[in-house]
């Protein structure tokens, strides 16, 4: 009897452990969608916020649109007890973690929190370094659907052991957490998170802006620690052999209806980042949003795009100075592909079948994914009038 219930206990656990991998294999197998405090709040978070943005995305479509996670970036930390628990600041979130999640839920959303691979946060909060099990089994108890995972305050650390760290500990806890490595691309993480992270930052912050920069020190090397748009999509080329379904390069958060950026250059960030599979995490006051953002960000033509279930990141296939293609090929064997005018004058450009991969003797079809309307017929090529500071996008299909 004795032997037949360690047998059963066995069966158990295997199953169990083996549905729990299951879970992580199916994580993050199109780029995330969601939103995140850090851009326009900082450390300025706290219930009532997070609760209303979990609202406005179903009031204001954004659900449906596919965006599905939300994300409380750092402050929402305090301590840790006797016991080397977590603690969650009381003024922030009186009602504690747990019952955010819980109405994150409700919504038929998803739920993410932040932490840090060192002994301090960005913010000067408790890091996980030391506490990776405990805190992830925290996550997991909390219903945490997402982790953060910054890299400040790390010394002499090393990242993939760090990162890997944390990655085996969310697996123990056993809740499936899409994991996304903060480590701002000084290790090269495209060439070793794949199996350990679901996205990895590939560059320093991003600012709003179309190519600002401010100068700073990472480990006493001087750097751009901040990035206009345009700045960090330049960082991009090269990247996309690292990219595919449960592991995606993040050239970080929407700056979408923040700071000065115009409309067109809101559109082309928002374009560019559906072309590089990037992960679309909202990074604005989504409940103050004007129609023309909400318009932007909800465009199901683009999202469509960044979700295709190929998986397969967009590059620049040409690059005449102000003047760039980027082409995305996609599940159906079509290509969405992007003219990007970077100069301060509207031009007229444009792009071979060849260039984006597709046989030049056969006429294809086109679609305009912003216009929202069918072109035609083209024979070889096409060229469109596009926006300073803006962009064209088209499907080319047949």
């Amino acid at each position: 009897m004795k032997q037949l219930t360690l047998f059963l206990i066995s069966i158990i656990f295997l199953f169990s452990n083996a549905t729990a991998q299951e879970g992580f294999d199916k994580l993050a197998l199109t780029p995330p969608m969601g939103w995140n405090s850090w851009n326009t709040f900082r450390l300025e978070i706290n219930e009532d916020l997070v609760k209303e943005v979990a609202d406005v995305f179903i009031e204001k479509g954004l659900k449906d649109a596919g965006y599905e996670f939300v994300v409380i970036d750092d402050g929402w930390q305090i301590d840790r007890d006797e016991e080397g628990n977590i603690i969650t600041n009381p003024d922030k979130f009186p009602s504690g973690i747990k019952d955010l999640a819980d109405y994150v839920h409700t919504k038929g959303l998803k739920f993410g929190i932040y932490s840090d691979a060192g002994y301090e946060t960005c913010g000067g909060f408790p890091g996980s370094l030391g506490y990776e099990y405990q805190d992830a089994r925290q996550y997991a108890a909390w219903g945490v659907d997402y982790l953060k995972y910054d890299w400040c305050n790390t010394g002499n650390q090393s990242a993939p052991d760090s990162y890997l760290l944390m990655r085996n500990a969310i697996e123990k806890a056993g809740r499936p957490i899409v994991f996304s490595m903060c480590e701002w691309g000084l290790s090269k993480p495209w060439e070793w998170g794949e199996g350990i992270g679901n996205l990895w930052r590939t560059t320093l912050d991003i600012r709003p802006c179309w190519d600002c920069s401010k100068m700073g020190h990472i480990n006493e090397v001087r750097v751009e620690n901040f990035m206009g748009f345009t700045k960090i999509l330049d960082l991009q080329e090269g990247l996309e052999i690292y990219a595919g379904p449960g592991h995606w390069n993040d050239p970080d958060m929407l700056e979408v209806g923040n700071g000065e950026l115009t409309y067109d250059e809101n559109v082309a960030h928002f374009s560019l980042w559906c072309i590089l599979a990037a992960p679309l995490m909202l990074g604005n006051d989504v409940r103050n949003m004007s129609d023309e953002i909400l318009e932007i960000v909800t465009n199901k033509e683009l999202i469509a795009v960044n979700q295709d279930p190929l998986g397969r990141q967009g590059k620049k296939v040409r690059d005449d100075g102000d003047f760039e293609v980027w082409s995305k090929e996609l599940n159906d064997g079509s290509r969405a592909v992007c003219l990007f005018n970077r100069s301060e004058e509207e031009a007229e450009f444009g792009f071979t079948w060849s260039e984006v991969g597709l046989p030049q003797n056969i006429d294809f079809k086109l679609r305009d994914l912003w216009l929202k309307e069918e072109l035609g017929k083209f024979d070889g090529e096409y060229k469109a009038i596009v926006p300073s500071h803006g962009v064209v996008v088209v499907k080319v299909y047949n």
